[in-house]
């Protein structure tokens, strides 16, 4: 576009000139100049000329007087941004002491204050200044931002944050001149957020991270995750628990962690139907092992009713070591330890490890065999270790029991006369 402009004004000029020319080639004109008793006469060309011959020779003499400044100048302008890339560059690569000092001398340099660089040099020397503890060079820099509230609010939040002083970094960050935040403002309150213990508060920022895209959408699914489990372990009753699992979208009371911890939590304040439930809809809709073992260890009742939904789950996953386990937990639960020996051995052959040792040992424990419950128990010690075990004794066989004696003969027969001897063989 600029080259388009100048294009068009060099053009406007040569038509100007050339009318010009034609008219004076017309009528030259007379220029009579009197000066000191003398009389100067030429045409106006010639005045015209003479005129921008005298205006090219004093460009001329201008440019020549003014280069070497306008040289040093730019070499000037030159070294200090080269000294603002070395610092940014050095921040980038983690060299803190270097990039506070090629900041530091960026910062101070008129020329990038002139051309608008040097609040970034103050927040990249703050940041540095940060990593570096110099607590007196941050406080410069900050000092240079009076004028840009947000940008000082979030460097003095993140290294509020950066002490472990969460409470002050909100403060910060909520002053009201320091409205709207930028997205990283928004990441940053988050981050202050869940370091006060306050996850539910951070759980609902999430739509405007997510508006602002102020994190990457995976770190904000990781954090959706935490945060919600945060917030379902922090409810002090069954309303605050139901409010929150309600207000969560579908997907995340799909996921199994999110689902485990309303599951602890439910079972926590003593609310069964909600701690079975919510696991149970969760794994009809989708598999998943840590469910099922949760669900096996959960310290509620319902004991008839978990037991027949994991007989019908095993119909369908009847090779699964967890539920297995949790069926051999139920069924010790219920005083059936000969079920639950039996549902432990099998978790045990398809690879359960050292939880499966344990509940063998509990079910020879409940049953009184306490040889058999101290070797599973040691069993799970030794599976935790990597090390190998020993096998179980093998039942005693049953004592043979001795046969019925078989009724006395009666000595008379049914006339009761008595019977003759009977013949010798």
């Amino acid at each position: 576009m600029k080259l388009f402009r100048n294009l068009l004004f060099w053009i406007v000029l040569a038509l100007l000139g050339a009318l010009v020319a034609q008219v004076l080639v017309q009528d030259p004109g007379y220029v009579l100049v009197r000066f000191r008793g003398m009389d100067y006469t030429t045409t106006l060309a010639v005045v015209v000329l003479v005129g921008a011959g005298v205006l090219v020779a004093l460009w001329l003499l201008w440019k020549l007087v003014t280069v070497p400044v306008l040289g040093l100048r730019r070499r000037r302008r030159k070294a200090a941004r080269a000294r603002l890339y070395e610092g940014l560059e050095a921040y980038e690569l983690g060299h803190w002491d270097r990039a506070a000092e090629r900041l530091d001398e960026a910062a101070r340099s008129p020329v990038v204050a002139d051309d608008g660089s040097a609040r970034l040099a103050h927040l990249a020397g703050a940041r540095a200044a940060m990593a570096t503890g110099d607590r007196a060079r941050l406080e410069r820099h900050l000092a240079a931002l009076d004028g840009h509230p947000a940008t000082r609010a979030i460097l003095q939040a993140e290294a509020a944050l950066g002490d472990g002083r969460p409470d002050e970094a909100l403060r910060l960050l909520d002053d009201p001149a320091a409205q709207p935040l930028p997205p990283h403002g928004l990441a940053l309150r988050v981050r202050a957020l869940e370091a006060a213990g306050r996850a539910d508060e951070a759980y609902g920022m999430l739509g405007a991270l997510r508006s602002q895209h102020a994190l990457p959408p995976a770190e904000l699914d990781r954090l959706q995750a935490r945060w919600a489990e945060q917030a379902l372990l922090q409810a002090t009753d069954a309303n605050s628990l139901a409010d929150r699992w309600e207000a969560m979208p579908e997907s995340a009371r799909r996921d199994p962690a999110i689902v485990a911890a309303y599951a602890r939590r439910a079972a926590d304040l003593r609310w069964e139907d909600a701690a079975t439930g919510s696991i149970e809809r969760a794994l009809d809709s989708g598999w998943d092992e840590s469910l099922v073992d949760l669900y096996g260890r959960l310290p509620v009742g319902r004991l008839d009713e978990r037991q027949e939904r994991t007989s019908q789950w095993s119909r369908a996953h009847p090779d699964s070591p967890a539920l297995l386990l949790a069926r051999a937990r139920l069924a010790r639960a219920q005083g059936q330890w000969a079920h639950a020996d039996e549902h432990a051995r099998a978790a045990l052959a398809r690879g359960a490890g050292p939880a499966a040792w344990e509940e063998l040992g509990h079910a020879h424990a409940q049953a009184g065999r306490e040889r058999h419950a101290r070797i599973a128990y040691a069993n799970a010690l030794q599976a935790a270790r990597g090390e190998p075990v020993s096998a179980l004794p093998e039942d005693p066989p049953a004592a043979p029991r001795d046969p019925a004696p078989l009724p006395a003969a009666d000595p008379r027969d049914d006339n009761g006369l008595p019977r003759p001897p009977a013949p010798p063989r």
